[in-house]
């Protein structure tokens, strides 16, 4: 249902005009007060966002968290006026059902300064109205493919015949740097084959980037290349052409077999204000006289500012806000009586709309018994997220194209794969796509699915910035990284990690795990169901590794805390032993040979910084008393930041170097990871600080 409420035929009235020009000239006056940022695209977009707004979105203003609204992602980002001047003439409420504006009108004054609702690029969580963050170009294109899928997820398995909870569309407005960046490809590629016919993105092909005019690096035919991917094109010859492109939206509106691309072609109006000492190359700026003469042409006063005129936020009322209204009625009615047809389907329903998991989620998690040989730790990973999975109905993910290796398939009878004709698939087949399986997931996320992403950790890489941005906009979503050490072996330096898990440690807010066993594993997975509003990764090794007996050593309860005492001796120990993930054991076996020695030693187990920075100080202290000096940080990677728990003067075994290709023991001797380089590097460190 596209909620249109005029033909697309009718003539543009006055009050259509006289709204779009308002949405240019507040961009105007925003960009020229903060003497920074883009009022060019929006005033090209203007009477595209407005007819898709005021025509077509599925959208309440006063419910702005409605679950089936339609998304409405602005990818180029840099535009941010034009969705901050949509949220404040729409009366967008800053809370569902609040009287609080998302946007007013001193926000808009405040275009780009501290603290501001307005920043200069949107930012989820921040600014009511905003569906993500959409800094980096080509992200918000990526994310809006994540939230088409979550669509249809949730379509497939909260819908009931005669009972449409969720069909809602997407809408993303790109620019030709979007459409540049790699991220956008790989995106546009897996919808394509996913045949998202509920996915739109409108392309303003306006033909400038910061450089210059497109033609300096961009020459390729944009609709070919969509048509290769199994999309619809249409085109619009020109953005003020509102009834071209109405006409499109709705041909887009009655396609049900493949996403559809709108390439409209607009005219920037200016680029960044003019300030002092700028270039010929922007001489055509913003400035005052720029300023005045694009409003004498729209025929509006020239020394108004921030006006905003009578009618016109009357217009939206009776546009997107009543349209929004009553399709927002429409759906509580729907959402009432489905929850009356069927108990147990309301109880699904009740948790996904309050965003919580089902009783007894993680009853079925499994205890791994003590045993020497062990398992490696991507192994009881599978093992725990299908005993997890089964169990939470809104837990989907996948791998790019290692799911084999990562283990990461959920293999229960009835998961089922996402495909064009099976949207209900829990499984996620991302091809060989990092970048863009980071962003999907993060689409996934904002739709509310708890969605998780796998690969080999050195790709990490090609993921960081959606991890980064699943940071920012505090998503509960969460990545599986395998192979995660030198422990690759023969595929050697180009797969074998050394600075990502540093790389990802740097990230704020991010919960980095690297679990020791499979009963780490296990609580690790706890830790990450129980976080609300931050991402997690979790770093898995290939290799099998002991499974420790918990009645000898310390609980893998301790998990939680990011770091606990996992062997101990009587008393003050003369040296602490730590390490996350796979050296645990080197570490353990040193502590062995130390305590037949009669040397006193604790070994500290460190899965997660993140979550030990967390700890009191009290609690730290007790783990890694500050009087004890002898230490030995053990890991397979970056030795930076280890000097936090090792101390100035304690020793850190790590890489300096990157890897090689040979069998995991031949790198294990040359890197210096056996039981005996610990054991010897414990040894002088308490020589060292015994004299």
């Amino acid at each position: 249902m596209s909620g249109a409420d005029t033909p697309a035929k009718a003539a543009l009235a006055e009050i259509d005009t006289l709204s779009i020009n308002t949405i240019r000239t507040l961009a105007i006056d925003a960009v020229q007060k903060a003497n920074s940022g883009h009022a060019g695209a929006p005033m090209g977009l203007a009477p595209v966002a407005y007819t898709l707004w005021n025509r077509y979105l599925r959208y309440d203003p006063a419910h702005p968290h409605w679950p089936n609204r339609d998304r409405f992602v602005l990818s180029c980002g840099h535009a941010s006026m034009l969705l901050y001047g949509l949220l404040h003439l729409a009366g967008v409420a800053e809370s569902d059902g609040g009287n609080a504006p998302a946007v007013s009108l001193e926000d808009i004054k405040k275009f780009r300064q501290l603290d501001s609702r307005t920043p200069g690029h949107p930012e989820y969580h921040f600014t009511t109205g905003v569906e993500t963050t959409t800094g980096p170009l080509g992200q918000g294109v990526a994310n809006s493919v994540g939230m088409a899928m979550g669509s249809r997820f949730l379509a497939q398995h909260l819908n009931r015949p005669n009972l449409p909870l969720f069909d809602y569309n997407v809408y993303a407005v790109c620019s030709d740097g979007d459409l540049m960046e790699g991220v956008a490809s790989e995106a546009a590629s897996l919808a394509g084959h996913l045949r998202l016919a509920n996915l739109c993105w409108i392309y303003d092909d306006n033909t400038v980037t910061i450089e210059g005019h497109t033609e300096l690096a961009f020459g390729e035919e944009v609709a070919t290349r969509f048509l290769a991917y199994g999309w619809q094109v249409l085109r619009v010859a020109d953005a003020n052409d509102v009834h071209a492109l109405a006409g499109s939206i709705e041909t887009f509106l009655a396609t049900n077999d493949r996403p559809t691309l709108i390439i409209v072609k607009s005219v920037i109006g200016y680029g960044a204000p003019k300030k002092q000492g700028t270039s010929k190359a922007h001489s055509d700026a913003l400035g005052e006289d720029e300023v005045k003469g694009a409003k004498r042409a729209y025929g509006w006063p020239e020394d108004a500012q921030f006006l905003v005129p009578d009618g016109v936020q009357e217009n939206f009322r009776n546009g997107i806000g009543k349209r929004g209204a009553g399709l927002y009625d429409a759906w509580q009615g729907l959402l009432a009586e489905a929850k009356e047809a069927d108990a147990d389907h309301a109880e699904d329903l009740n948790a996904f709309l309050e965003g919580r998991l089902p009783a007894g989620w993680d009853k079925d998690i499994p205890v791994f018994e003590p045993d020497a040989k062990g398992l490696a730790t991507r192994e009881s990973s599978g093992k725990v997220l299908n005993a997890i999975a089964q169990h939470v109905p809104f837990l989907l993910g996948g791998s790019a194209d290692l799911a084999p290796s990562n283990k990461s398939n959920l293999t229960f009878e009835g998961a089922g794969s996402f495909g064009p004709f099976s949207p209900g698939g829990r499984n996620l087949h991302f091809g060989v796509r990092e970048h863009a399986m980071g962003s999907i997931v993060n689409g996934l996320g904002l739709s509310g699915l708890r969605a998780y992403g796998a690969t080999f950790l050195v790709f990490a890489d090609y993921m960081r910035p959606p991890i980064r941005l699943a940071s920012l906009m505090e998503l509960p979503v969460f990545h599986i990284f395998t192979h995660d050490s030198i422990g690759v072996g023969e595929d050697g330096p180009t797969h074998q990690p050394v600075e990502q898990l540093l790389s990802l440690r740097c990230i704020p807010g991010l919960v980095t795990l690297r679990p020791a066993d499979a009963n780490e594993v296990a609580e690790a997975y706890r830790v990450i169901f129980s976080l609300k509003n931050q991402p997690a990764v979790l770093a898995l090794s290939r290799q099998p590794l002991p499974t420790l007996d918990r009645t000898k050593y310390g609980a893998a309860s301790g998990t939680a805390k990011g770091g606990y005492v996992l062997a101990d001796c009587d008393g003050t120990p003369d040296v602490i032993l730590l390490g996350s993930g796979s050296e645990v054991q080197l570490c353990v076996g040193a502590y062995e040979a130390l305590k037949a020695e009669g040397v006193k030693a604790r070994v500290v187990s460190m899965p997660s910084w993140d979550l030990f920075e967390r700890q009191d100080e009290a609690y730290r202290d007790s783990v890694l008393p500050p009087a004890v000096k002898a230490r030995v940080a053990v890991e397979q990677g970056s030795v930076i930041g280890w000097d936090r728990y090792a101390g100035s003067e304690g020793a850190i075994i790590g890489m300096h170097t990157f890897g090689a290709s040979a069998p995991i023991k031949d790198l294990q001797t040359k890197f210096g990871f056996t039981p005996e380089k610990v054991l010897e590097t414990a040894k002088a460190q308490v020589t060292k600080h015994k004299k």
